[in-house]
């Protein structure tokens, strides 16, 4: 379509955000790594154990010192101290460490080789979802946790991959398989595992525990002592571990801290948010589970500063920005000079909400709602940052529009999922009927079309959605089927009877080379369009995470936001969300201003000019130059 077609809504200037958003200095918010003192550790650990276990806080505080003892002279710090947590170069990639196969070769040897031969200056950081054995849920129902799954490679494969890049690994905090030996040494009633787990009457009242899936909460075992019923939020292969023993909690402690010593630099919080359980309680965001948390930020502060903690917590907006803690914290303490406020739980939260209401925007035309969601996040205190991100191994969850879209966008979003070859998974609700809880597609066919069905703008629509989740204030982290613009694995569904497989393809190496050599493919065009982005993202410092985010509504065509340097270098992000070719209304504080586009080799910006259809700019004033880098 032509960029000159004019826009079929009024170009009246916007405003400009209040001005405790807009023209002020930016906070010199600088996230730093910091080791937490003895004497402070001491203090918190204190504190934190007498929260979680009352009548036996001294006890475990003495073993809690055991442990970190035996590891403290095994661990060295992510980066070292005074040194910033993250930057603009950090950008990371979401992979199984399977999802390359090459006949004859260990997958992750395959890994590594791909990411040096492909992505090398691309990625700062790469996530390998649970590598270890595992009995179900493709490595979330972990057997063995302190090996690493043998069909994968071993450990000096993860060591491997952390020398070239940070590495994340999963602690799944939760629960484990039942095949696991603790689970053994459950049924047959010895220790340590005799204790490990939640036995319930059948008959208890667990109608108020809120639930991620539509299964029994309860799942009848045959033990030595007799049937017994335990508690399994996920299924009856996941078994929950019981955190009120305190010998559970010293068990993962050990654990994470295994992971840190083995290359990782970033534990991911697998499913902490039900961590605890109470009768008569929802079982979800206890405050137990948010003091573990805690304590387990302070282990990583004390023993291994510059590491980082994110939590996976699939949950409505505000309840996930909970696990940074800023709910004990002031507002003075949040907008504190030079950022001196420190928040003590996640380093990083994932950004739930964005994934579906990406999609939802894309697929509506309509940017309102995720200007508003943007628009209302809140500035964040130093040491912490979020994980964007729009694809995953799991499914693309809705909860996380609760309070944001009515029920009747949601449900389009469901229709628009079943036409684009998807599914969808239910939750159950205490006393009420199940709902969606995700959708299961592939994004690249998620975007497919809009709401008014399949049409050309695919590829276009696809890289725009990437293109907004780099610009974010955060960390991106990219699906590797995303870099790959996969297509649904409906194969996958078949073979393996469960949904989310749809998005878990295992690429076989030569297949996935040969298609990115092809100029006509759409995993060609896609991976080097967003190679080319993460190109030069890296190279620009208003894309480091602690530089401000201000939102801007020009009204619902476009989504626009301005990323502003401590110095006050900044840039603006332009996206036209519809079909139709749009002119952008510019903020009234960057009119009258000679702009570069930097997403378009640097050429002098028209603001008469339409933008295409699902068209991003990344806007600069001509007087600042972008970093002079080589783009492949």
């Amino acid at each position: 379509m032509s960029d000159t077609s004019s826009p079929d809504h009024s170009t009246s200037t916007a405003s400009d955000p209040a001005p405790s958003e807009g023209n002020a200095r930016p906070r010199a918010r600088v996230s730093l790594a910091k080791r937490l003192s003895q004497a402070d550790f001491q203090a918190h650990a204190t504190r934190l154990l007498a929260e979680i276990y009352p009548q036996r806080h001294e006890e475990v505080l003495r073993r809690l010192e055991t442990v970190l003892d035996f590891h403290r002279t095994r661990l060295n710090p992510r980066v070292p101290e005074g040194e910033p947590l993250w930057s603009e170069r950090d950008q990371w990639l979401i992979t199984y460490g399977d999802s390359l196969q090459q006949e004859g070769e260990a997958p992750l040897a395959t890994l590594h080789d791909f990411l040096a031969s492909r992505l090398d200056d691309s990625l700062s950081g790469v996530h390998v979802l649970p590598f270890f054995p595992w009995s179900s849920d493709d490595g979330f129902s972990v057997i063995h946790y302190r090996e690493v799954n043998p069909v994968l490679g071993d450990w000096q494969d993860i060591r491997r991959l952390s020398e070239q890049r940070d590495l994340m690994a999963d602690l799944v905090i939760n629960h484990c398989s039942r095949e696991s030996l603790w689970f053994a040494d459950y049924l047959a009633g010895v220790q340590p595992g005799r204790d490990y787990f939640i036995e319930m009457d059948p008959d208890t009242d667990v109608s108020e525990v809120v639930r991620p899936r539509p299964s029994a909460l309860l799942t009848p075992v045959h033990t030595r002592r007799g049937l017994r019923h335990l508690w399994a939020t996920f299924s009856d292969d996941q078994i929950d571990l019981n955190f009120a023993n305190p010998d559970v909690l010293l068990e993962f402690i050990g654990i994470l801290l295994y992971y840190l010593e083995q290359g990782a630099g970033i534990i991911r919080l697998d499913a902490v948010a039900f961590l605890w359980k109470r009768q008569g309680t929802s079982c979800i965001h206890l405050p137990e589970t948010h003091a573990v948390v805690r304590l387990l930020r302070a282990i990583v502060d004390h023993l291994a500063p510059g590491s980082l903690l994110i939590t996976e917590t699939n949950v409505p907006h505000a309840e996930n920005m909970s696990y940074f803690g800023l709910d004990r914290l002031s507002q003075h303490d949040l907008t504190a000079i030079e950022g001196s406020a420190q928040a003590d739980e996640a380093h990083l939260i994932y950004q739930f909400t964005l994934p579906p209401l990406t999609l939802h925007t894309l697929t509506s035309g309509d940017a309102s709602a995720l200007t508003q969601w943007a628009a209302s996040l809140p500035s964040l205190p130093s040491g912490c940052s979020y994980f964007n991100f729009t694809a995953s191994h799991d499914g693309i969850g809705v909860r996380a529009l609760e309070g944001l879209l009515p029920d009747h966008e949601r449900d389009t979003l469901v229709r628009l999922v079943h036409d684009f070859g998807g599914y969808v998974s239910m939750r159950a609700n205490p006393g009420r009927a199940d709902t969606p809880y995700e959708l299961n597609i592939s994004y690249f066919d998620a975007l497919k079309g809009t709401r008014r069905g399949q049409d050309p703008w695919q590829i276009e629509r696809f890289i725009a959605s990437q293109t907004l989740m780099l610009s974010l204030q955060g960390i991106p982290g990219l699906y590797i089927h995303s870099l790959t613009a996969t297509p649904n694995h409906q194969e996958g569904v078949e073979r393996d009877g469960h949904l989310r497989a749809i998005n878990r393809r295992k690429w076989q190496r030569d297949e996935l080379e040969a298609l990115l050599a092809s100029p006509n493919t759409a995993t060609h065009e896609v991976f080097h369009a967003l190679k080319r982005r993460m190109a030069l993202r890296r190279n620009e410092p208003c894309f480091h995470p602690d530089a401000d985010q201000n939102v801007f509504d020009v009204g619902p065509d476009f989504f626009v936001f301005e990323r502003v340097t401590h110095e006050g270098r900044r840039l603006l992000f332009a996206l036209n969300v519809t079909d139709q070719p749009r002119v952008l209304p510019l903020p009234e504080s960057w009119q009258g201003v000679a702009l570069t586009d930097h997403l378009c080799h640097d050429k002098a910006y028209d603001p008469t000019m339409a933008r295409r259809p699902y068209q991003a700019a990344w806007l600069m004033e001509q007087t600042v130059r972008p970093p002079a880098i080589e783009v492949v």
